[in-house]
């Protein structure tokens, strides 16, 4: 089989960026077969296109419907060209219908996970962190059982976890070294299914396998130059996702609407320059608890004589703080587990500014929390 499609030479391996081999990708697409009916196939770390695209030809392109998520700009915008739906995005900033695709081409970005400024790495698991088994965790949902999963990673990251997660989700596994020996990648196809008892003497064999693998005791098989076995069908999708479109907005739209409103304020008079409505007074005079509220919340502001003759110019504001709680659990296995809740606080502030003449406070800032 021949590929169809150029890649951009200027974009291989930059940025963390693996594309997947010419040669393995070839092989690979020789293990499929299609389904009668339309197919949708996805890639969530798509890079340029390529891959997917050249899974589409070869399953049929008039049958297939092909899906991108690709987070560098440039390689989004060389994807779009070659597939039918193409988001510019983070996969985990996506919503995405679950079980709508049948084929899962899965190269995930490699490399460790980092945590946040929170200490999250936004991770569900035990073992160690992974972009791999990120991504895996993210794309799996969206594979419909049945569906063909092809999954590209370095043969180092099969630790028990990420193998337990494979033999629970995937029957028919295979395992093969990608052609291109530079990276260590390894290309392991599987079908979906509801998850199974993992006692049996087959996924014991398949489970040890990988293991061995990924823990450098055993190397795999060169992935062969013609598949010799049945091929994975891939299964016909029932309807094309109700939901593919990213959460937040790309730069690319937020500039379009920006410049169709011709700035974020179109009309400035309603959003800046709004008349102030004399406010109407109180129907009874007002608690010290109704002045504390009015103050906090912004509603009584500017000069304030008091009795005494105090002068203060108050303003009030109310913010929201977020406050940090962690507990900790020990599971059945021994293990220790972390839960953070994040609970919402809101906080009134009152600042005043003394202008009391003779005032020891004069000309300070005061606030009350």
């Amino acid at each position: 089989m021949t590929l169809m499609f150029p890649r951009l030479a200027r974009n291989f391996i930059r940025n963390g960026y693996f594309p997947t081999d010419e040669p393995t990708l070839e092989r690979a697409l020789s293990a499929l077969a299609p389904s009668p009916g339309s197919m949708s196939i996805l890639d969530p770390c798509a890079g340029e296109g390529v891959a997917i695209a050249e899974a589409a030809h070869a399953l049929g392109r008039e049958q297939v419907q092909a899906f991108v998520v690709e987070y560098d700009a440039e390689r989004a915008r060389h994807a779009r060209q070659l597939v039918d739906r193409c988001i510019h995005g983070d996969l985990m900033d996506t919503l995405i219908s679950r079980q709508s695709f049948g084929l899962l081409w899965l190269n995930p970005p490699y490399g460790d996970l980092s945590k946040d400024v929170n200490g999250n790495i936004g991770y569900q698991g035990q073992g160690r962190a992974r972009l791999e088994k990120l991504f895996y965790q993210r794309a799996l949902p969206l594979l419909q059982y049945g569906g063909v999963l092809i999954f590209i990673v370095p043969s180092y990251v099969l630790d028990p976890e990420l193998v337990g997660w494979l033999t629970r989700h995937f029957a028919d596994l295979r395992i093969y070294r990608a052609v291109e020996t530079q990276f260590k990648q390894v290309v392991i196809f599987g079908r979906r299914i509801r998850q199974r008892d993992q006692a049996s003497e087959s996924v014991k064999a398949v489970r040890g396998l990988l293991l061995q693998i990924g823990q450098g005791d055993a190397e795999a098989e060169e992935l062969p130059l013609e598949w010799p076995f049945l091929p994975y069908t891939v299964p016909a999708s029932p309807a094309e996702p109700e939901h593919f479109y990213r959460v937040t907005m790309e730069p690319e739209q937020f500039a379009d609407e920006v410049g169709r409103l011709q700035g974020l304020w179109p009309a400035l008079d309603t959003h800046l320059g709004a008349v102030q409505q004399s406010l109407r007074p109180p129907a009874r005079a007002l608690s010290h608890w109704h002045l504390a509220l009015a103050l906090a919340a912004g509603a009584i502001s500017g000069v304030v004589t008091s009795r005494t003759g105090r002068v203060l110019v108050v303003k009030g504001d109310t913010h929201k703080e977020k406050t940090l709680q962690t507990e900790y659990t020990e599971r059945d296995d021994g293990s220790v587990a972390e839960t953070r809740i994040l609970t919402d606080k809101f906080v009134p502030v009152i600042r005043a500014w003394d202008l009391t003449l003779g005032s020891p406070t004069w000309g300070e800032v005061l606030t009350i929390r």
